[in-house]
Protein backbone atom coordinates (compact mmCIF):
# COMPACT_ATOMS: atom_id res chain seq x y z
CA UNK A 1 0.00 0.00 0.00
CA UNK A 2 1.43 3.37 -1.03
CA UNK A 3 0.66 6.29 1.26
CA UNK A 4 0.82 9.35 -0.95
CA UNK A 5 1.16 12.47 1.20
CA UNK A 6 2.67 14.62 -1.54
CA UNK A 7 2.00 18.33 -1.00
CA UNK A 8 -0.17 17.75 2.06
CA UNK A 9 0.33 20.60 4.51
CA UNK A 10 1.36 19.00 7.81
CA UNK A 11 1.78 20.88 11.08
CA UNK A 12 3.69 19.16 13.91
CA UNK A 13 3.83 20.77 17.36
CA UNK A 14 6.82 20.32 19.64
CA UNK A 15 8.91 19.42 16.61
CA UNK A 16 12.19 21.01 17.60
CA UNK A 17 13.66 17.74 18.85
CA UNK A 18 12.90 14.19 19.89
CA UNK A 19 9.91 12.31 18.55
CA UNK A 20 8.41 15.44 17.02
CA UNK A 21 11.52 16.09 15.00
CA UNK A 22 11.42 12.57 13.56
CA UNK A 23 7.70 12.82 12.77
CA UNK A 24 8.26 16.09 10.90
CA UNK A 25 11.22 14.68 8.97
CA UNK A 26 9.31 11.55 7.94
CA UNK A 27 6.35 13.50 6.58
CA UNK A 28 8.72 15.82 4.70
CA UNK A 29 10.58 12.86 3.21
CA UNK A 30 7.25 11.57 1.85
CA UNK A 31 6.64 14.81 -0.02
CA UNK A 32 4.50 16.70 2.47
CA UNK A 33 4.95 20.40 3.14
CA UNK A 34 5.82 20.33 6.83
CA UNK A 35 5.75 23.16 9.34
CA UNK A 36 7.32 22.53 12.74
CA UNK A 37 5.92 24.52 15.65
CA UNK A 38 8.04 24.92 18.77
CA UNK A 39 8.60 27.56 21.43
CA UNK A 40 12.34 26.83 21.34
CA UNK A 41 12.67 28.38 17.88
CA UNK A 42 12.25 31.80 19.48
CA UNK A 43 14.67 31.30 22.35
CA UNK A 44 17.77 30.48 20.34
CA UNK A 45 17.72 27.02 21.88
CA UNK A 46 19.57 24.46 19.73
CA UNK A 47 17.07 22.28 17.85
CA UNK A 48 17.23 19.64 15.18
CA UNK A 49 13.91 20.15 13.40
CA UNK A 50 15.45 19.82 9.97
CA UNK A 51 16.32 16.34 8.69
CA UNK A 52 20.05 15.61 8.48
CA UNK A 53 21.95 15.55 5.24
CA UNK A 54 20.22 16.54 2.03
CA UNK A 55 16.70 15.70 3.19
CA UNK A 56 13.72 17.97 2.61
CA UNK A 57 13.59 21.11 4.71
CA UNK A 58 11.06 21.51 7.50
CA UNK A 59 9.79 25.05 8.05
CA UNK A 60 10.08 26.41 11.57
CA UNK A 61 7.46 28.64 13.19
CA UNK A 62 7.57 29.89 16.76
CA UNK A 63 4.61 28.75 18.82
CA UNK A 64 3.80 28.43 22.51
CA UNK A 65 0.94 25.92 22.59
CA UNK A 66 -0.39 27.23 25.92
CA UNK A 67 -0.70 30.81 24.65
CA UNK A 68 -3.88 31.38 22.59
CA UNK A 69 -2.43 34.41 20.81
CA UNK A 70 0.76 32.57 19.92
CA UNK A 71 -1.26 29.65 18.57
CA UNK A 72 -3.45 31.91 16.43
CA UNK A 73 -0.39 33.70 15.03
CA UNK A 74 1.34 30.42 14.18
CA UNK A 75 -1.71 28.93 12.49
CA UNK A 76 -2.24 32.19 10.59
CA UNK A 77 1.36 32.07 9.38
CA UNK A 78 0.95 28.53 8.08
CA UNK A 79 -2.26 29.37 6.25
CA UNK A 80 -0.71 32.53 4.79
CA UNK A 81 2.20 30.51 3.41
CA UNK A 82 0.35 27.39 2.27
CA UNK A 83 -3.34 28.23 2.01
CA UNK A 84 -4.59 25.44 4.23
CA UNK A 85 -3.67 22.75 6.77
CA UNK A 86 -4.34 19.12 5.91
CA UNK A 87 -2.81 17.34 8.90
CA UNK A 88 -2.18 18.41 12.48
CA UNK A 89 0.02 16.33 14.76
CA UNK A 90 -0.34 17.49 18.36
CA UNK A 91 2.98 16.10 19.57
CA UNK A 92 4.04 18.79 22.07
CA UNK A 93 4.13 17.58 25.66
CA UNK A 94 6.03 17.54 28.93
CA UNK A 95 6.52 15.00 31.69
CA UNK A 96 5.87 15.92 35.31
CA UNK A 97 6.65 13.29 37.95
CA UNK A 98 5.69 13.22 41.59
CA UNK A 99 3.32 11.43 43.92
CA UNK A 100 0.04 13.18 44.64
CA UNK A 101 1.02 14.01 48.23
CA UNK A 102 4.12 15.86 47.05
CA UNK A 103 3.00 17.35 43.75
CA UNK A 104 2.70 21.13 43.71
CA UNK A 105 -0.32 22.82 42.19
CA UNK A 106 1.94 24.78 39.84
CA UNK A 107 3.54 21.62 38.41
CA UNK A 108 0.13 19.92 38.08
CA UNK A 109 -1.29 22.90 36.22
CA UNK A 110 1.74 23.19 33.93
CA UNK A 111 1.41 19.54 32.91
CA UNK A 112 -2.31 19.85 32.23
CA UNK A 113 -1.86 23.16 30.40
CA UNK A 114 0.77 21.84 27.98
CA UNK A 115 -0.40 18.27 27.43
CA UNK A 116 -4.17 18.76 27.35
CA UNK A 117 -4.56 22.53 26.98
CA UNK A 118 -2.11 22.68 24.09
CA UNK A 119 -4.02 20.01 22.19
CA UNK A 120 -7.24 21.93 22.79
CA UNK A 121 -5.90 25.32 21.67
CA UNK A 122 -4.07 24.17 18.54
CA UNK A 123 -6.87 21.83 17.48
CA UNK A 124 -9.45 24.59 17.96
CA UNK A 125 -7.50 26.96 15.71
CA UNK A 126 -6.67 24.39 13.04
CA UNK A 127 -10.18 22.92 12.98
CA UNK A 128 -11.54 26.19 11.61
CA UNK A 129 -9.09 25.96 8.72
CA UNK A 130 -10.00 22.34 8.05
CA UNK A 131 -13.73 23.08 8.16
CA UNK A 132 -13.30 25.57 5.32
CA UNK A 133 -11.50 22.89 3.32
CA UNK A 134 -14.08 20.23 4.14
CA UNK A 135 -11.47 17.67 5.20
CA UNK A 136 -8.56 17.09 7.54
CA UNK A 137 -6.69 14.87 9.96
CA UNK A 138 -5.94 15.65 13.61
CA UNK A 139 -3.59 13.27 15.44
CA UNK A 140 -3.12 13.69 19.19
CA UNK A 141 -0.25 12.35 21.29
CA UNK A 142 -1.62 10.42 24.24
CA UNK A 143 0.54 7.86 26.02
CA UNK A 144 0.47 4.34 27.36
CA UNK A 145 0.13 6.13 30.71
CA UNK A 146 -3.44 6.93 29.66
CA UNK A 147 -4.10 3.17 29.53
CA UNK A 148 -2.09 1.97 32.55
CA UNK A 149 -0.58 4.75 34.71
CA UNK A 150 2.48 4.43 36.92
CA UNK A 151 3.08 5.44 40.51
CA UNK A 152 4.27 9.04 40.48
CA UNK A 153 2.61 9.84 37.14
CA UNK A 154 -0.63 11.41 38.38
CA UNK A 155 -0.28 14.68 36.48
CA UNK A 156 1.11 13.13 33.30
CA UNK A 157 -1.35 10.23 33.18
CA UNK A 158 -4.32 12.45 33.92
CA UNK A 159 -3.31 14.91 31.19
CA UNK A 160 -2.94 12.14 28.62
CA UNK A 161 -6.25 10.54 29.62
CA UNK A 162 -7.82 13.96 29.05
CA UNK A 163 -6.33 13.98 25.54
CA UNK A 164 -8.03 10.66 24.79
CA UNK A 165 -11.47 11.92 25.80
CA UNK A 166 -10.95 15.23 24.02
CA UNK A 167 -10.06 13.24 20.90
CA UNK A 168 -13.30 11.28 21.05
CA UNK A 169 -15.43 14.39 21.45
CA UNK A 170 -13.66 16.23 18.62
CA UNK A 171 -14.04 13.22 16.32
CA UNK A 172 -17.82 13.44 16.54
CA UNK A 173 -18.00 17.23 16.50
CA UNK A 174 -15.77 17.50 13.41
CA UNK A 175 -17.10 14.45 11.58
CA UNK A 176 -19.64 16.49 9.57
CA UNK A 177 -16.69 18.21 7.84
CA UNK A 178 -14.92 14.91 7.04
CA UNK A 179 -12.25 15.68 9.63
CA UNK A 180 -10.95 12.62 11.45
CA UNK A 181 -9.46 12.86 14.93
CA UNK A 182 -7.43 10.08 16.52
CA UNK A 183 -5.07 9.64 19.46
CA UNK A 184 -2.00 7.45 19.65
CA UNK A 185 -0.31 5.91 22.68
CA UNK A 186 3.44 5.38 22.38
CA UNK A 187 5.12 3.20 24.97
CA UNK A 188 8.82 3.52 25.69
CA UNK A 189 10.78 5.63 23.24
CA UNK A 190 14.17 6.56 24.71
CA UNK A 191 14.40 10.35 24.78
CA UNK A 192 16.25 13.01 26.74
CA UNK A 193 13.03 13.50 28.72
CA UNK A 194 12.82 9.93 30.07
CA UNK A 195 16.45 8.77 29.97
CA UNK A 196 15.51 5.12 29.35
CA UNK A 197 18.64 4.34 27.34
CA UNK A 198 20.92 5.75 30.06
CA UNK A 199 19.51 3.59 32.85
CA UNK A 200 21.49 0.80 34.44
CA UNK A 201 21.13 -2.53 32.56
CA UNK A 202 19.04 -4.07 35.33
CA UNK A 203 16.61 -1.14 35.25
CA UNK A 204 16.37 -1.35 31.47
CA UNK A 205 15.64 -5.07 31.70
CA UNK A 206 12.77 -4.47 34.12
CA UNK A 207 11.17 -2.09 31.66
CA UNK A 208 11.83 -4.23 28.58
CA UNK A 209 10.30 -7.22 30.36
CA UNK A 210 6.91 -5.49 30.18
CA UNK A 211 6.93 -5.53 26.35
CA UNK A 212 5.60 -8.22 24.03
CA UNK A 213 8.12 -6.97 21.45
CA UNK A 214 11.13 -6.79 23.73
CA UNK A 215 12.96 -3.78 22.33
CA UNK A 216 12.89 -0.06 22.81
CA UNK A 217 10.40 1.73 20.62
CA UNK A 218 11.80 4.15 18.05
CA UNK A 219 10.39 7.47 16.96
CA UNK A 220 10.06 5.94 13.50
CA UNK A 221 7.64 3.35 14.91
CA UNK A 222 5.40 6.23 15.96
CA UNK A 223 5.85 8.06 12.66
CA UNK A 224 4.86 4.96 10.68
CA UNK A 225 1.47 4.92 12.41
CA UNK A 226 0.91 8.65 11.98
CA UNK A 227 1.68 8.60 8.28
CA UNK A 228 -0.93 5.88 7.82
CA UNK A 229 -3.53 7.76 9.89
CA UNK A 230 -2.84 10.92 7.88
CA UNK A 231 -3.34 9.14 4.57
CA UNK A 232 -6.47 8.44 2.54
CA UNK A 233 -6.16 4.80 3.55
CA UNK A 234 -7.32 5.75 7.06
CA UNK A 235 -10.31 7.85 6.00
CA UNK A 236 -12.80 5.75 8.02
CA UNK A 237 -10.81 5.64 11.27
CA UNK A 238 -11.77 8.28 13.80
CA UNK A 239 -12.38 8.75 17.52
CA UNK A 240 -10.00 6.04 18.59
CA UNK A 241 -6.88 5.56 20.69
CA UNK A 242 -4.30 3.39 18.95
CA UNK A 243 -1.77 1.63 21.16
CA UNK A 244 1.68 1.74 19.56
CA UNK A 245 3.60 0.46 22.57
CA UNK A 246 4.97 -2.87 21.33
CA UNK A 247 2.35 -4.82 23.27
CA UNK A 248 3.24 -3.35 26.65
CA UNK A 249 1.48 -5.38 29.35
CA UNK A 250 -0.64 -7.12 26.72
CA UNK A 251 -0.27 -10.03 29.13
CA UNK A 252 0.71 -9.95 32.78
CA UNK A 253 4.29 -11.15 32.28
CA UNK A 254 5.16 -11.00 28.56
CA UNK A 255 8.82 -11.72 29.35
CA UNK A 256 7.89 -15.38 29.91
CA UNK A 257 7.36 -15.82 26.17
CA UNK A 258 10.84 -14.48 25.43
CA UNK A 259 12.37 -16.76 28.08
CA UNK A 260 10.57 -19.76 26.58
CA UNK A 261 11.65 -18.79 23.07
CA UNK A 262 15.30 -18.60 24.15
CA UNK A 263 15.09 -22.07 25.68
CA UNK A 264 13.49 -23.52 22.55
CA UNK A 265 16.13 -22.24 20.13
CA UNK A 266 18.99 -24.62 19.39
CA UNK A 267 22.30 -23.60 20.91
CA UNK A 268 24.98 -22.31 18.57
CA UNK A 269 27.62 -24.93 17.74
Amino acid sequence: MHLDLTNRVVVVTGAGRGIGRTIAARFAADGARVVALDLAFDAGTPTDAEPPGAGPAVEQVVCDVVDPDSVQRAVGTVVERHGTIDVLVNNAGINVEGQVADLSWERWRRCMDVNAGGVFLVSQAVAEVMKRAGRGRILNAASFAAIVPSVGSAAYAASKAAVVQLTRVMASELGPWDITVNAYAPGMVPTAMNGFAEMEPAAQDRLLDTLSLRRWESADDVADLLMFLASDAASYITGTLIDVSGGKLATQIPSRAHEAARRSRPSAP
